[in-house]
């Protein structure tokens, strides 16, 4: 009995050991992704083959460490301990973890450099570490007294969630990149620690008891089952992608969205890989229904949505992840396959991000990827009907009638609702009473998978779908790595605008007469119209005036004669809006303007000093400016492409996040005086509140310019943050207007 004991109580030990060392490791890898971006924003701008790269190169690392796990597992467990620790410490020497000086060899393009610049930079540490959860997992299993391991990868996401949370949350507010990179330099030296340590508990044993394999030999895993776990991993995988592009570009674009999808995504292998099968039992069942209300919303991309709204995708993420992980778990092998698992559900995952991130962009003009990938949630996830049709393998013939009026009555009453409110969205309670419908009839269904799908493909159409078809049939929309747009005239014809996901980014009028009015957020009392107007006087007639960003092209419209204009955008797409004749303000108003396609920042940083009168930073990424254009390294490249007297505006409007402290404390430490225009004009029809910050390292400049526009005063920007933004230290977090996201007043 006491021996009995002792082995239960050795058993927990050496479990809690290995839920340890892969927590840790989970923990590490998803806090060093963050980091390296963020290290190399700076460097390497915002170009999308920079950060499609990024993803390729974490994706293939992560492959390839499961791949090695998979291949170690075929060697006793010395060999194995030997050789992974060897690697640990090989990979250790590249620590603590940072850019390596690499320059771009002439020739050379960014899509192949950039890969090999961040492998070389990351990827020793990020191949040790994605090997952990297989690897640690094989070397537990290797012991038939502990247990089954599967349980250790719902603790491997926990890590992972975890470190998605401390990076925003803690290591970013906190920490310069510099002090992140020592303390992930320390956690990585515990790691190596804890698999010192599990190596040690498996002595003497091979990687699966003989006795075990002479018991549960391994099957032969057929092609079928693989192209199921690919299948099964994909979908969740590009749909937790999809979700945060389909939030954030067409209902309810806020700061840090994106963490809660991936969030939700590893707490759904929590719930699915446990012990306890009672919660994804359960989330299982409710799921199909989850779907039907939720996905009627997938395909709507008019901006209207609600945090309702929101929400509701958020919690259908979550249950069709638990619903197809579940059944992942439900195919799984045994404990002698678990690393060719772990390697194809990787390859799935891999699958499925390449597909919403690479290959959608370039496919569809719109997110189609959330409710194409919601539709195959539909067709892969476990359907328990909640009404029993069913009688034997037959359908009761009274059951069938019922059926078939019922669909006739949904086609009917799809077909007038169509006609009657689909070009009247605000028919709230009409939108309701339909979402009840289709519901209804989709669980009504749920015994028939076919009829499920095609039930929840019309709720899609019904529920704003119609709206999203019709603009990809008259080519409104245009979509690029940077975004989707929408190129849209109003009803009237009188107004042209341009929409980035939810977020205006400038209007065009068509009336006869006011082709050239700068209208939305550079209207005549804006600060930058203000300023503009301005410079003639403040730094004479041939003033030379950059533009970092070109939207819509308004701004060309306040040039002034003799003036020499240069616009810097990132975007061809934006480009093409304005050359191939959307948008008429740079053909109208400065026809020789110079177009600089690139990351302003970058682009600055290569032109001569003082190579401006005027400078003004209104790029936008959807809500936001970029943060590396906000930092004090960015003012200063600012400042040294300006005259000593050169001007400064800042465009910082925003309906999450309150930059100005931001920018008053950068301007104090980087020697600028700034000034502040808060404007709210009384024509709300054409233009629209904005705030601009106007800075000089000459404080006369500003001067000058609040004198001249005494009937529209600017005032002294008095917020300050509590620390600056540099590229080794900024966080959004502290300025988030939480009020605004609640909706709270």
């Amino acid at each position: 009995m006491k021996a009995e004991t002792k082995g239960r109580g050795s058993s927990r030990a050496a479990r809690g050991l290995f839920v340890a060392t892969i927590l840790t490791g989970s923990f590490l890898l998803f806090l060093v992704q963050p980091m390296v971006a963020r290290m190399a924003l700076p460097r390497l701008g915002g170009a999308p083959n920079v950060w499609n790269s990024a993803m390729l190169v974490y994706q293939a690392l992560l492959l390839a460490g499961y791949a090695y796990a998979h291949l170690l597992g075929r060697l006793s467990l010395p060999k194995q301990a030997f050789v992974h620790l060897g690697v640990l410490v090989l990979a250790g020497l590249t620590l603590p973890v940072g850019l390596v000086d690499l320059a771009q060899p002439r020739g050379l393009p960014e899509a192949l450099w950039v890969p090999v610049l961040l492998g070389l930079s990351i990827g020793p540490v990020f191949f040790a570490v994605s090997a952990q959860a297989p690897l640690m997992q094989r070397w537990f299993a290797a012991d038939p007294a502990a247990g089954a391991p599967w349980a250790l990868y719902a603790a491997s996401n926990l890590g992972s969630f975890a470190g998605l949370l401390a990076y925003p949350l803690v290591a970013e507010p906190m920490l310069t990149l510099r002090s992140q990179s020592l303390a992930w330099s320390l956690g990585f030296g515990v790691l190596v620690l804890l698999v010192g340590v599990a190596a040690a508990s498996r002595r003497g044993l091979p990687p699966l008891s003989q006795a075990q394999e002479a018991q549960e030999p391994a099957p032969r895993i057929d092609g079928r089952t693989t192209v199921r776990w690919l299948a099964l991993a994909a979908v969740p995988s590009g749909l937790m992608l999809s979700t945060t592009t389909h939030l954030t570009t067409d209902i309810f674009a806020m700061p840090l969205l994106w963490v809660i999808p991936l969030g939700l995504y590893l707490l759904s292998f929590v719930v699915a890989f446990a012990d306890r099968r009672g919660p994804a039992l359960a989330i299982s069942r409710i799921a199909p229904v989850v779907v039907l209300f939720a996905g009627s919303y997938a395909m709507l991309s008019n901006g209207s949505g609600t945090l309702w709204i929101a929400g509701g995708a958020c919690l259908m993420l979550f249950c069709i992840a638990v619903s197809l992980h579940k059944r992942l778990y439900d195919l799984r092998p045994g404990p002698a396959q678990l690393t060719r698992f772990y390697l194809v559900m990787s390859a799935g995952g891999a699958l499925g991000g390449l597909f919403t991130a690479l290959v959608a962009p370039l496919v569809f003009d719109w997110a189609w990827e959330h409710p194409l990938l919601v539709l195959a949630a539909a067709m892969l996830m476990p359907l328990e009907p909640l009404l029993r049709w069913r009688s034997g393998e037959g359908i009761e013939p009274g059951m069938a009638r019922v059926a078939l009026v019922l669909l006739l009555a949904f086609a009917a009453f799809l077909g007038w609702q169509l006609d009657q409110f689909a070009l009247r969205p605000e028919e709230g309670l009409a939108a309701v009473l339909l979402t009840v419908f289709l519901v209804g009839t989709g669980v009504m269904v749920m015994a028939w998978r076919w009829a499920f799908v095609a039930v929840l493909a019309l709720a899609m159409v019904a529920q704003g779908g119609i709206w999203t078809i019709r603009a990809t049939l008259g080519g409104e929309r245009t979509r690029s790595y940077f975004g989707i747009y929408t190129v849209r005239d109003t009803a009237d014809g009188t107004l042209r605008t341009l929409a980035h996901g939810t977020t205006l980014h400038g209007e065009q009028s068509l009336e006869p007469g006011r082709a050239r009015d700068a209208l939305t957020y550079y209207g005549p009392t804006s600060g930058v119209a203000l300023a503009l107007a301005a410079a003639p006087h403040l730094e004479g007639p041939g003033a030379r005036v950059g533009v970092v960003g070109l939207g819509t092209g308004s701004l060309a419209c306040r040039a002034a004669p003799g003036q020499h204009w240069t616009f810097f955008e990132i975007d061809p797409v934006i480009l093409r809006f304005s050359t191939e004749g959307r948008f008429t303000f740079l053909r109208d108003c400065t026809p020789q303007a110079k177009v600089v396609l690139g990351d302003a920042r970058l682009e600055l940083s290569h032109m001569p000093a003082r190579a401006f009168d005027v400078l003004v930073i209104d790029a936008f990424s959807s809500d936001a400016i970029p943060v590396h254009l906000l930092t004090t390294e960015a003012l200063q490249v600012y400042a040294r492409a300006l005259t000593p007297r050169g001007l400064l505006l800042l465009h910082i409007s925003n309906r999450y996040i309150n930059l100005a402290p931001v920018v008053g404390t950068n301007a104090a430490v980087s020697g600028m005086a700034a000034m502040s225009r808060l404007d709210h004009p009384t024509d709300t029809d054409h233009y629209t509140p904005s705030r601009w910050i106007a800075l000089s390292r000459d404080g006369g400049v500003l001067k000058a310019l609040d004198r001249m526009s005494a009937d529209t005063p600017w005032a002294p920007l008095d917020e300050r943050a509590a620390r600056s933004w540099t590229d080794d230290h900024a966080s959004i977090l502290p300025f988030v207007r939480w009020d605004r996201m609640t909706g709270q007043p």
